[in-house]
């Protein structure tokens, strides 16, 4: 059987990957997308756990998947793909799939043309339509100061950790990602020791890649990643816009 763990962002759910999560449920693999330690939509839970704590949850949800899975994959969205990273570095993952991850985080050109584009819809009272908007807004609400500082702190303590990664690797990054800068998935792209490592730019995506055109590319992407065959000797390392 395939296991595949799929960690979520920073601040979010479980639900904020569903899809990527009931596309990868619909092949018959045995799925966990376990909800990080104080990740309950309450701002007092966030601020009650550490980075340690999601490490951990984390661990424990890969290890009993070792256990009951011959070939284990895993998926990480934005801090779950720092996480996604870490647990690479340390277990013999068959395969990882990093969306957004954040081994960088705020990309202040992006957000600019973002918080622009959010007053002129402000003004025209469109901004209850605006998933995007309501997304940022709502983390925003619900991070306190010191969850953020945890977050950071996962960031530095595991980032220079990406080159232990060497298992077979796909990134996929929006180009328009206000929170996390490009320059995210590129460095771990050329810091990580696969071998075999693809690296996807989508032009007109932004953080949450499936909520825009380019979800369909993506989960391909993802298909044809976690289904092609490995270990036949040969190695392959991919940098493409689509």
């Amino acid at each position: 059987m395939i296991g595949c763990l799929i960690i979520h962002g920073f601040a979010g759910t479980k639900e904020e990957i569903a899809e990527v999560e009931t596309h990868l449920r619909s092949k018959n693999w045995l799925v966990y997308t376990p909800e990080l330690p104080g990740h309950t939509g309450k701002k007092e839970d966030l601020a009650s756990v550490t980075y340690m704590h999601w490490l951990a949850m984390a661990k424990v949800a890969l290890e009993e998947l070792f256990d009951r899975c011959e070939k284990v994959y895993v998926v990480g969205f934005s801090m779950g793909g720092v996480i996604a990273a870490y647990l690479a570095g340390r277990y013999p993952v068959d395969k990882l799939v990093l969306i957004s991850p954040a081994a960088y985080y705020l990309n202040p050109k992006q957000m600019f043309e973002d918080v622009k584009g959010w007053f002129m819809e402000g003004v025209r009272g469109e901004l209850d339509e605006d998933e995007y908007f309501q997304m940022y807004r709502n983390k925003i609400r619900n991070v306190p100061v010191k969850a953020t500082l945890e977050f950071a702190k996962l960031v530095q303590k595991i980032r220079p950790m990406m080159e232990a990664v060497d298992a077979p690797t796909l990134i996929v990054q929006g180009q328009k990602d206000g929170l996390v800068p490009p320059k995210s998935a590129e460095y771990i792209f050329e810091t990580i020791s696969s071998e075999d490592k693809e690296l996807y730019h989508f032009p007109n995506a932004k953080h949450y890649i499936w909520y825009s055109d380019a979800k369909v590319e993506m989960l391909e992407r993802i298909d044809q990643f976690l289904e092609t065959k490995t270990g036949d000797g040969q190695s392959e390392t991919t940098r493409s816009v689509i």
